[in-house]
């Protein structure tokens, strides 16, 4: 259950009713063979999927069931000993359910002081298909960043923001959209846009995440691109409550981090 006590400065709303427990995915480091991150994916106690559970969210709980989501997974993320181990946690957030940065982070940091998670180790991920207020997004952003927090842009180039938002804010990593690398292996137009959205980033310094990594001809031609930064099926399917350990397609029999 979520926190129904408003932030200062947010809209007082309901409670998120539905009960939640998170899934983790492991983003991997395939130059190191590690776990680089766990991202969090929202999933119902009673085996709800994403999508029911994110049909219930209206403009009514939508502060309370993104509050409730950040609780459950730094908790959960914190048993099973994320930090300790040098690995990430990526919490997606709505933007929209944020009204004053710093009064609604409170319950995040609370959570992760209560549980000794840095906060250097969490990753705030958000999409960019929901058209959004800029001033008041880069707003959240900069606030995020200077409390410690590493910021990414989940599905870039499949939205709104882009390179318009580049040029306003680089936040420490980008999420390419699995429509762009889907079947890459077979398609040269596809390769030569991966391949010079990477060069831009590169030199914005921004960490490239590829997803949605499904075959091995996928991870070779991402590899030999130089991606080092990777999530999909082929690594690992999302686990509930637990840290899966990932699958490898390469020459990593074990791994640098165990979470």
């Amino acid at each position: 259950m979520a926190d129904k006590t408003s932030c200062n400065g947010c809209r007082d709303g309901v409670g998120f009713e539905l009960p939640i427990t998170m899934a983790f995915q492991p983003i991997v480091d395939v130059a190191e063979g590690s776990v680089f991150a766990h991202e969090a994916l929202v999933r119902g106690v009673n085996g709800e999927g994403a999508g029911q559970v994110l049909s219930q969210v209206s403009d009514q709980n939508r502060y309370a069931f993104d509050q409730a989501c950040r609780v459950k997974a730094i908790e959960l993320a914190a048993g099973l000993k994320f930090a300790q181990n040098g690995t990430h946690l990526s919490i997606n957030f709505l933007p929209n359910a944020v009204y004053e940065p710093r009064a609604c982070i409170r319950l995040t940091l609370a959570t992760a002081m209560k549980y000794d998670f840095p906060l250097r180790n969490i990753i705030f991920e958000f999409t960019e298909t929901e058209k959004l207020d800029t001033v008041h997004l880069l707003n959240i952003l900069r606030s995020y960043r200077a409390m410690g927090f590493k910021t990414a842009i989940d599905d870039f180039g499949s939205g709104y923001a882009g390179l318009g938002l580049l040029s306003k804010f680089q936040p420490d990593l980008v999420k390419i959209d699995m429509d762009l690398i889907r079947d890459i292996d077979k398609d040269r137009v596809k390769r030569v846009i991966l391949n010079n959205t990477i060069k831009i980033l590169t030199e914005l310094d921004i960490q490239v995440i590829c997803e949605g990594i499904e075959t091995h001809a996928e991870y070779t031609v991402l590899k030999d691109m130089g991606v080092k930064l990777m999530q999909g099926y082929l690594f690992g399917r999302p686990a509930v409550a637990a840290a899966p350990e990932p699958m490898w397609p390469g020459n990593h029999a074990g791994l640098k981090n165990t979470a």
